[in-house]
């Protein structure tokens, strides 16, 4: 599914090198690789502040801390989504209230949104589905009316862009009050290990941030908030900042796949392409960076593509298989079926093809012939 090797060798001496500094330096944590690389993410996004950390479900439970969330605040967020989003609110003692997405994009409904606002809701999670940014300009106006938190989980766009209806343009997860990411090696901009990373343009809730990351000290065995154990370290710092720089060659390069693939399958009656937003003025699909390329196969052959694929040695992904409203840690009496067709549709139908920046036109027509071959066989 993702060429980490390839892409390895392409940054092969600088990330060597910078690994090799840390550890003539034994600067392992907090040292002046993780301050550079907060520093230069700082820069790409046009943030105020990115508060790096261990992995990008701390990111989101730290953004939860910081904003002073209280156990029964209710957090809306996506049904359809991996289960961090919705473990985090959990383990605050928040109360999660779940709602279905749109057919087309995969990401939070707005109109669910809305409609599942109770003088209990604190905050709105939107999760920006497998590289397309959510509908921030609806979901702001819903925050600002019912005045709730807006925390971005973007843990799967990083060097998106929104594009606003106004037509000004921001970075994907700098958008809201506070947003979050992974650096997940499989991420479109990973480490070689674990690490996440907070944004805010908010200067009295960064400091909050910074404390609860560092175990609730600003000043060393002085606790002042409550705090976790979450630091991005050294050496992962250095390899994102090795990578950083390419990031949006490596976003162009999966946007060039994703629209190969899309031109394979144009006209096929049982498989539907990904949704994309385009960009204003050019052809390029600006606000998706496809960190999935992920399509519906509409007349229940989904499980036996997959099993075909396996065979055939081409990889593949449901994600998500299960819908969170029916997992068992997170299931609730208050959760009815006809609130979430659309996120049981697309657990029978979704399926995520290989992405990643070294996939070429070889590789992609013989997967391309595979799902056609098979769906229309």
């Amino acid at each position: 599914m993702v060429d980490l090797q390839g892409q390895y060798q392409s940054l092969k001496e600088q990330v060597n090198t910078s690994i090799t500094q840390i550890l003539e330096s034994s600067a392992y944590i907090n040292g002046p690789h993780v301050h550079a690389f907060q520093k230069e993410l700082e820069e790409y996004l046009g943030v105020k502040h990115v508060i790096p950390c261990a992995n990008g479900t701390d990111a989101l439970q730290i953004a939860m801390m910081g904003l002073g969330l209280k156990p029964g605040d209710e957090v809306i967020t996506a049904d359809f989504t991996f289960a961090a989003t919705v473990e985090v609110i959990g383990l605050l003692q928040l109360t999660p209230v779940l709602v279905d997405v749109e057919l087309d994009t995969f990401n939070i409904d707005p109109i669910a949104i809305e409609k599942a606002i109770t003088p209990k809701t604190k905050a709105i999670v939107p999760v920006h589905l497998f590289g397309q940014c959510a509908n921030m300009d609806v979901i702001l106006d819903i925050a600002k009316k019912h005045n709730l938190f807006v925390i971005e989980d973007n843990a799967q766009a990083i060097g998106a862009n929104y594009n606003f209806k106004d037509g000004s343009s921001k970075k994907a997860g700098t958008i809201g009050h506070v947003g979050s990411t992974s650096f997940f090696p499989s991420k479109n901009l990973g480490c070689y290990g674990d690490g996440g990373a907070i944004f805010t343009n908010d200067d009295a809730l960064a400091h909050t941030l910074r404390g609860i990351v560092n175990h609730g000290m600003y000043e060393r065995y002085h606790h002042d908030v409550v705090g976790v154990n979450s630091r991005l370290d050294s050496i992962q710092a250095a390899v994102l900042s090795a990578k950083l720089p390419n990031l949006n060659a490596y976003c162009e390069s999966r946007r060039t796949a994703a629209k190969k693939y899309s031109e394979a399958f144009e006209g096929q009656e049982n498989i539907v392409v990904p949704e994309m937003a385009k960009t204003k003025g050019n052809n390029s699909y600006d606000n998706h960076v496809f960190h999935q390329y992920t399509l519906r196969i509409t007349n229940g052959k989904r499980d036996e593509l997959v099993k075909h694929l396996n065979e055939k040695e081409i990889p593949c992904g449901v994600y998500y298989p299960i819908p969170l409203h029916k997992q068992k840690a997170y299931a609730d009496s208050r959760y009815k079926e006809e609130n979430f067709t659309i996120t049981n549709k697309l657990v029978k139908e979704v399926i995520s093809l290989p992405m990643h920046t070294e996939l070429d036109n070889e590789q992609i027509d013989y997967i391309t012939s595979t799902v056609i071959g098979f769906v229309n066989g």
